[in-house]
């Protein structure tokens, strides 16, 4: 892999041009933003003709967490303690019980889907690497249809994709 292709714009050169199915070349885009005062995390988007429709952020974690009365909302002077649950509840809630994601976790799929056969990744159990290869030009309209039956199992928001990929 090149310098240029290590890095977020040649990731995205590759996820956005190279790797993308045909039918949405030009409506698909990835977004990488740094959280000023958050040691270098990172908030990950995809967008779809315009519109984000997936967030990846520790961010995007912690309001899923409170959203759904798994934690606490706390005061600023709370930072310390609320971090320290955070862990125990990222540990109690591993990806396929939630269906909100961390950065850490956006990079790491990515890192499976890139050095990992698209006939794994489709039916990968991480939903974040199916993300990434349904939107690949190597999935054809066969195998979408055949993954019918196996996206009922999987959450609305990929689901959603799916349904947009194969219409």
């Amino acid at each position: 892999m090149s310098k240029a292709e290590g890095s977020f714009s040649g990731m995205r050169k590759y996820l956005e041009q190279k790797m993308i199915a045909p039918a949405w070349k030009g409506r698909v885009r990835y977004n990488c933003s740094t959280a000023v005062g958050m040691d270098g995390c990172r908030f990950f988007e995809l967008y779809i003709d315009n519109v984000c429709v997936k967030r990846f952020s520790w961010e995007t974690v912690n309001s899923y967490f409170i959203e759904n009365g798994i934690a606490e909302k706390t005061s600023p002077m709370d930072t310390r303690d609320y971090w320290e649950d955070f862990w125990d509840l990222m540990a109690k809630y591993p990806m396929d019980k939630r269906t909100e994601y961390t950065d850490t976790e956006f990079c790491e799929a990515l890192e499976k889907y890139r050095n990992g056969k698209i006939s794994e990744s489709i039916h990968s159990p991480d939903p974040l690497v199916v993300m990434f290869a349904l939107l690949d030009r190597r999935v054809g309209k066969r195998t979408l249809n055949r993954l019918e039956d196996e996206m009922r199992k999987r959450p609305e928001w990929l689901r959603k994709l799916y349904r947009r990929r194969i219409s």
